[in-house]
């Protein structure tokens, strides 16, 4: 049998197939203005990949943004239980996940199962967020994901003291009229997003082991920033990449949801 997730964020979109517990296929694409088209584009791509139809699919979750509203999907799941799911399959020593988002950031906690124990979320500033990397990015004139490279090269972290991602780019660009170097200023936003990132740890805490999710996970400087910050290492996910965990998570829930169904079925004709 083969069971799908979809998870739709504020920034990208993703699919993911999977059969006998093992990823069949997984496709990305980034967000269109109404969740219900993106689920729909990004699960007909990895249906293409596959040479599949819906039919052939025995269960869909889905999850993330609008995803009570996605019609090919029998149930929904909160993409932070997702992300733990996702997380554990992927390395099953991980308890403790930090998810960067596009819009949000969460401290997820889970058990030696990857059910969900405990959460923190942060989505009252873009700070702390994969939006926050976008506009410095922006204001380089290079793409959010040639950041972290950029970063990697700093010598000297530039303080970003402004909590307003606005204002930041507006400080950033003061810095570089200053004639400080992109490099040096990047492994400041990198420091400085890992700091906010860490008051979460604080409140809530750390288990072992910690991983991080989500696109902002590809960004080396950043996750080095949060290991120095949290003094933790962040463990690697394998060859899983980090921003398809959530839909991960989404597909194994499908697998979980149908068995219980058919076992739910099979008592049913027992007592009939």
């Amino acid at each position: 049998m083969i069971f799908a997730g979809v998870d739709v964020g504020s920034l990208s979109a993703e699919a993911v197939l999977v059969k006998d517990n093992e990823i069949l296929a997984h496709s990305m694409i980034t967000v269109k203005p109404n969740p219900v088209t993106s689920a729909t584009l990004v699960m007909d791509e990895v249906l293409k990949q596959t040479g599949l139809n819906m039919e052939d699919i025995s269960c869909c979750v889905s999850t993330g943004y609008g995803r009570e509203r996605i019609p090919f999907a029998q149930y929904d799941v909160s993409e932070i239980s997702c992300h733990g799911k996702g997380a554990h399959w992927a390395n099953n020593e991980v308890r403790s996940i930090i998810d960067v988002g596009g819009q949000d950031s969460k401290l997820i906690l889970i058990d030696e199962n990857g059910d969900l124990d405990d959460f923190m979320m942060n989505d009252k500033c873009a700070a702390g967020t994969g939006r926050f990397l976008e506009g410095i990015a922006k204001t380089f004139g290079i793409h959010v994901s040639e950041l972290g490279d950029l970063a990697l090269k700093g010598q000297e972290a530039i303080p970003i003291s402004s909590i307003c991602t606005v204002y930041t780019q507006f400080d950033v660009m003061g810095l570089l009229a200053d004639g400080r170097t992109k490099e040096d200023i990047a492994l400041g936003v990198s420091e400085s997003l890992a700091t906010r990132l860490n008051k979460m740890v604080v409140q809530l805490g750390l288990r072992d082991k910690l991983c991080c999710t989500g696109g902002v996970a590809k960004n080396k400087s950043v996750v080095e920033c949060i290991e120095k910050v949290t003094k933790k290492e962040v463990v690697s996910l394998g060859d899983t990449d980090p921003q398809i965990i959530g839909a991960l998570g989404a597909a194994l829930y499908a697998g979980e949801m149908h068995l219980k169904q058919l076992q739910k079925e099979a008592k049913l004709e027992e007592i009939m």
